[in-house]
């Protein structure tokens, strides 16, 4: 019999929040991989809980190395139960690695929910939540995080960040560039700590707020792309769009198809725009075809 590895939720800030069976698997498994054992010590502390199991340390540094031995625990019977410092592991945090390898040898995985910044930041942000996508941690370097933020910038669902405090003046400020200064947004900070915090703006008033500087954990929440009405898109618009999918890789007739769709207008409309915003700029576009 192989054994089972159980993703653990733990409080993303107040303990209370832990879920009712982490205290009970963490008395009941054999080992416990945590992201920071000392986070680990502290938690089950506030919990009056004492892992009867090994514990060992499960982090960005050592997931690729540590991976086989726990799956090797796993494959000999063993119940590892695998926390994080915050939420849920994988999301953002370790635990990918070690799922995908435990899936891959048929070994039970199992999950003990917990609280999650992803969905708490969502619900408390005031904007669509209906449809929603999560982006993870943008890139450090700037130019590696406008292109990315470039290949979504017409995402119409809600977008979720994780964002460093010391990166997130800069970051606001690149998603007002690429997004649009009045896309609104919601910086949700030390969700469920003492000095929480949820401001709400526009992107470009929020880029101004967190210039002076700010503290904590922090999940940014984005409102998707407006929505245009047929035949009412901005050529200008239409033209950022198509060049939005071509730096994303895609061929310019296959990128002008795309916005043509999305916009609900003629391929033509769209590579006029193409074509209009070219000439503004003092470039030709190419057309595939000879002049004569």
């Amino acid at each position: 019999m192989t054994g089972t590895l159980v993703l653990a939720g733990t409080p993303i800030g107040d303990t209370r929040d832990a879920p009712p069976r982490l205290a009970a698997e963490l008395a009941a498994a054999d080992v416990v991989a945590a992201e920071d054992t000392r986070r680990l010590r502290r938690l089950t502390q506030a919990l009056d809980v004492q892992p009867r199991g090994r514990v060992v340390s499960y982090f960005e540094g050592n997931e690729s190395a540590r991976t086989p031995e726990l799956v090797e625990a796993l494959a000999g019977g063993a119940r590892v139960l695998l926390v994080t410092d915050a939420g849920m592991p994988s999301v953002s945090d370790p635990g990918f690695r070690l799922v995908a390898a435990a899936v891959e040898r048929g070994i039970t995985v199992t999950a003990v929910p917990g609280p999650s910044a992803v969905l708490t930041a969502l619900a408390l942000s005031g904007l669509p939540v209906d449809r929603f996508c999560f982006e993870g941690f943008l890139p450090r370097k700037a130019g590696e995080r406008l292109g990315r933020l470039r290949e979504v910038a017409a995402e119409r669902r809600t977008l979720v960040y994780f964002e460093a405090p010391h990166r997130l003046d800069d970051t606001l400020a690149a998603m007002a560039e690429v997004f649009g200064a009045d896309r609104r947004a919601a910086v949700c900070r030390e969700l469920t700590k003492t000095y929480e915090e949820v401001r709400r703006g526009p992107l470009k008033d929020l880029a101004a707020w967190a210039a002076e500087g700010v503290r904590g954990e922090i999940t940014v929440v984005v409102e998707g792309a407006p929505e245009p009405a047929p035949g009412e898109a901005d050529p200008a618009e239409l033209a950022r769009r198509v060049a939005v999918r071509e730096e994303a890789g895609e061929r310019r007739k296959e990128a002008i198809a795309a916005v043509a769709q999305e916009a609900g207008l003629p391929k033509r409309d769209v590579f006029d725009a193409v074509v209009a915003a070219k000439n503004a700029a003092g470039t030709e576009p190419r057309t595939g075809k000879g002049k004569g």
